[in-house]
């Protein structure tokens, strides 16, 4: 695989359960890095692929933007944050300001759903990732992490349904 994808990571983010970052570096092995992001002190060897070229910053667009033309990008910078705290990143960061930015528009809708206030429109790191992969021909790689993300989101389901079960018999049952 000749891609890289690199995970630029706020530090609230590494040890959140929720976070599926870690399903990216799992699943892709030496073809991911994360990086903890840190607005003082740039990451050199990131500065130096980006003036290398050939990277690109997923980021989304406006809803009249048409998918992006993937040709000649080896490497796809990705926040791995929440929504807030990415635009806080991007804005923050002037060398992702510099980065040829895109977006792509996502196959289906987001299955994350282990936080509140997620964007209608947007996808978890692992879904983003996954629709990259797809896009730039990796389908073998990309089906093994989206049935990682799968077998994931399961667990937090079950205990979800447990909570709700528990609270509506709790509400059938006045005491």
């Amino acid at each position: 695989m000749q891609l890289k994808i690199t995970l630029l990571t706020h530090f609230k983010e590494i040890p959140k359960k929720s976070n599926t970052g870690r399903l990216v570096l799992e699943v892709l092995g030496p073809a991911a890095e994360q990086i903890c992001w840190d607005r003082l002190n740039p990451p050199a060897g990131l500065l130096d692929e980006i003036s290398s070229g050939g990277v690109a910053l997923l980021y989304p667009g406006g809803a009249d933007e048409e998918e992006a033309d993937l040709t000649g990008i080896n490497q796809f910078i990705i926040i791995d944050s929440t929504w807030h705290e990415a635009r806080k990143i991007h804005q923050r960061s002037p060398y992702l300001q510099q980065v040829r930015r895109i977006s792509l528009k996502p196959a289906g809708k987001s299955r994350y759903n282990l936080r509140k206030n997620q964007k209608a429109s947007g996808l978890c790191t692992a879904e983003s990732v996954i629709e990259i992969l797809r896009a730039t021909g990796h389908a073998v790689v990309a089906d093994r992490l989206e049935e990682i993300f799968l077998a994931y989101m399961r667990p937090f389901k079950a205990v979800r349904a447990v909570q709700k079960e528990g609270e509506a018999a709790c509400c059938e049952n006045p005491s």
